[in-house]
């Protein structure tokens, strides 16, 4: 009987509440308390009004912990939320609130297209867009943070510049803040490390225009792509990091980041924040790989040019450090938001 007894008090003890909450009255992580989302898994398109009018963006809640949101900012321009599913590893069992969220014209969301729909992709009507998102999820100061991988990353700190006020904690993943640094890395470093025919011809097709061309990707995959963007064989790559580049937008990132994998020569070629970094003055994590296309060493001066700036280096990673440095990349950067919460 008494071993009866201890086995139903473990049993009820585990058993989830009526309410959801732990017993010192705190929404549990897998509580629905305050969510209107329950019915959809946590997903909700948010209604955003731009210069265009009115269209739908997709987003999906994951945890509950009223003291550390993060929402999370993708690549490309025109990528989508999906690579970033290896976080559902991770963040949850460090009780973790984050949310997945694609960027209007990315896969989940709305695709305007049309006369005058190039007008909206522009990083001034990106930030906007994210600050209506913070605004729809009731993000505040006391519990966001916002992290921005690649393009996401130029989008985060010109989110930060004119809207920190809302930003309990910032992390910036895998992106500089100078396209023309980026472009300098990859002209004096990068470049001269790769076959030189073989760099040759890659050049010859984007000069060409023919970026469409099989062989130009059957040249770059095994001599930039799995050296500096993810360090893994192509067939090996991870399910969702295939999924998301299958659905990226190609107008939208061909308009922005330009035509060429070997730099950026779209609408953010000019693009340089250097001199304004050191105005965020909200907790920042810097997280570079030491394979990446972005320069490590310039990211670490980054974090020493932010005020509340903090370093991360994947020393196995590449741009995906998520995946091919996972442990260093994650470890690292939830000690970092441990520490904001």
């Amino acid at each position: 009987m008494k071993h009866y007894l201890l086995c139903l008090l473990a049993i009820l003890a585990f058993a989830p509440s009526g309410t959801g909450r732990a017993a010192d009255g705190v929404p549990a992580y897998f509580s629905h308390a305050d969510h209107d989302d329950v019915l959809s898994g946590g997903v909700k398109m948010i209604a955003i009004d731009t210069p265009r009018g009115h269209f739908k963006v997709w987003t999906k809640r994951v945890g509950n912990n009223p003291r550390l949101k993060v929402l999370l900012l993708h690549g490309g321009p025109g990528m989508t939320h999906e690579y970033f599913e290896a976080f559902d590893s991770y963040f949850p069992g460090a009780g973790i609130e984050y949310y997945y969220y694609d960027q209007l014209g990315s896969a989940y969301s709305d695709q305007p297209k049309g006369p005058g729909s190039d007008d909206l992709w522009t990083t001034d009507r990106f930030v906007e867009e994210v600050e209506q998102v913070r605004q729809a999820l009731h993000l505040d100061k006391d519990d966001f943070c916002l992290l921005g991988h690649s393009w996401g990353g130029v989008l985060a700190i010109e989110y930060a510049l004119k809207y920190q006020q809302h930003l309990k904690c910032l992390v910036i993943s895998n992106m500089v803040d100078s396209i023309p640094a980026y472009n300098d890395y990859a002209h004096k470093v990068l470049m001269p490390s790769m076959d030189p025919k073989a760099l040759a011809e890659v050049q010859k097709l984007e000069a060409e225009h023919r970026t469409d061309d099989p062989r130009y990707m059957q040249i770059l995959m095994p001599m930039h792509y799995e050296k500096h963007l993810l360090r893994m064989p192509a067939a090996q790559w991870p399910e969702p990091v295939l999924r998301s580049f299958g659905h990226v937008n190609e107008h939208i990132y061909q308009l922005m980041q330009g035509p060429s994998e070997l730099g950026a020569s779209g609408r953010l070629e000019h693009w340089d924040r250097s001199a304004d970094l050191h105005r965020i003055t909200v907790p920042t994590l810097v997280i570079a790989a030491k394979y990446d296309t972005m320069d490590p060493a310039y990211m670490a001066g980054m974090a020493k040019r932010l005020p509340e700036g903090q370093f991360l280096l994947c020393s196995k990673g590449s741009h995906m450090a998520m995946y091919d440095d996972q442990q260093a990349y994650f470890d690292g950067l939830i000690r970092f938001l441990r520490g904001v919460e």
